[in-house]
């Protein structure tokens, strides 16, 4: 088979083999996961978050290969399988951009394929993708991350409410909804003198109605970024492949966005890299993918900071920077929220674990992206950890020591029935100034200065 248009993936859609969504789930990407895992003699080691071992990342690399290559993807829409070749998987691979643009004039920043101990820094997106913030402080939480001047380019939560009315998928309030967001991020980058830097937005798009709705110079323009989904997992739908359309004549660069359950279906850690190996291979070709976000989720703590989603991340990272260089930007999403020492450790070795392994930092999305207790003080400190990695030459294994040693100063939250929250933004931040209340600066000084005794000297 030959794809020669984005007409020969919906073709596809309709006409591939059929299969019901729980017969998928099973028998295909459960299954099969299960023995490409056994195959592959695939297994982690929870003391290893930061694996030294080429061999293993190639494993995983040929194993999600395989995957992608014996199961397809699954469209939700038709009931059908869309099936690819080898040579079709390869010339995906093939076409992913080594260098991408965002943003324009003075505050234009370049994306690129980064290396596993690149020492070359990461850029840093800021934001908490998605958390639901009440439209109050949606402005002023945008603006303390968008003001660091360690920041290259920023993301958003997302607007649950407008004008106190709640916003549904495909209502015409999400159109609404979408468009005041984008109105609120320009406005902050107009206030902090950086009307140029370049955006991954459009979080209030409940659907594929809100995304659409914003792709207009004056909203999100063509040098910005926007979501391409795919479903837990291996899964697409019409309404996330019109995103992809929409995107082919407007021009604007596809995230393919992946957040793979890990406990879920590809059972644990090595399945689910295996899975989030295979979908970043099938976006290619699915979402036109022109950067990779990488986003394992934990089937019970959701965050990104336990040990077997660092692992994942970490793997998948230098599976792809071995075999199939490509821009690799990796979330950051700890189950604490704002003004906790718990906060800062876990962006720290979240931070690590993505710099070494060939990632660019996003975040931070505190509080498991689920409340809007996130601020700029963290971003700063995910950026300023990003940076010493490199300054430094953090080895594999040097970084592996540093954040077990994290681990230990906020592995118990998981077990606290009720998380670590935090504190709500208006909370940790003045709002007429826009920086950091005292107790937050003092919290964040007093943890950065117990990471470089940790041992990031360069921080």
């Amino acid at each position: 088979m030959t794809i020669y248009s984005f007409h020969d993936i919906m073709d596809r859609a309709r006409s591939g083999p059929y299969s019901t969504e729980e017969d998928w789930d099973l028998m295909k990407v459960a299954m099969t996961t299960r023995k490409l895992v056994k195959k592959y003699k695939l297994a982690w080691n929870p003391d290893e978050i930061v694996t030294d071992d080429p061999a293993l990342a190639d494993a995983i690399f040929a194993a999600g290969f395989e995957l992608a290559q014996k199961i397809g993807a699954y469209s939700r829409t038709t009931e059908r399988i869309i099936e690819f070749d080898r040579d079709e998987l390869e010339t995906g691979l093939r076409r992913m951009p080594q260098s991408l643009m965002m943003g324009r004039g003075k505050d234009a920043r370049t994306l690129f394929a980064r290396q596993i101990m690149d020492d070359r820094p990461p850029l840093v997106w800021a934001g908490n993708p998605g958390a639901p913030t009440p439209e109050a402080l949606f402005l002023p939480t945008v603006i303390s991350w968008m003001q660091e001047p360690i920041v290259d380019l920023v993301t958003c939560g997302s607007l649950p409410k407008i004008d106190g009315r709640e916003v549904r998928p495909a209502d015409p309030i999400e159109v609404m909804a979408t468009r005041r967001e984008l109105q609120y991020m320009h406005e902050g980058l107009r206030r902090v003198g950086r009307p140029g830097m370049g955006m991954l937005a459009a979080q209030s798009a409940v659907s594929e109605l809100g995304d659409l709705a914003v792709a207009h110079p004056d909203y999100l323009r063509p040098c910005d970024s926007h979501l391409i989904p795919m479903l837990n997992e291996l899964k697409v739908d019409h309404r996330n492949l019109a995103r992809v359309v929409n995107s082919l004549e407007y021009g604007m660069p596809n995230a393919s966005l992946v957040c793979v359950i890990v406990g879920g279906m590809g059972g644990d850690a090595p399945g689910s890299a295996v899975v989030n190996v295979a979908s970043f291979i099938l976006g290619n070709l699915t979402s036109l993918a022109d950067y990779q976000l990488l986003h394992p989720i934990h089937m019970r703590h959701v965050a990104t900071t336990t040990r077997s989603t660092l692992w994942v991340e970490n793997i998948v990272q230098q599976a792809f920077a071995r075999n199939a260089p490509c821009i690799m930007v990796t979330d950051i999403y700890p189950k604490s929220g704002a003004l906790t020492r718990e906060l800062l450790y876990e962006t720290a070795a979240n931070a690590i674990v993505i710099t070494v392994g060939g990632g660019h930092l996003e975040g931070v999305g505190s509080a498991d992206g689920n409340l809007p207790n996130a601020t700029g003080l963290e971003a700063r400190f995910m950026g300023e950890v990003g940076h010493a990695v490199t300054r430094q030459g953090l080895t594999l294994k040097e970084a592996n020591s540093l954040v077990l040693k994290l681990l230990e100063k906020y592995e118990h939250i998981f077990d606290q029935p009720d998380g670590n929250p935090g504190v709500r933004f208006d909370q940790a931040y003045d709002l007429q100034t826009l920086t950091p209340r005292p107790e937050w600066q003092h919290m964040y000084e007093e943890v950065k200065a117990e990471v470089r005794e940790l041992g990031l000297a360069a921080l």
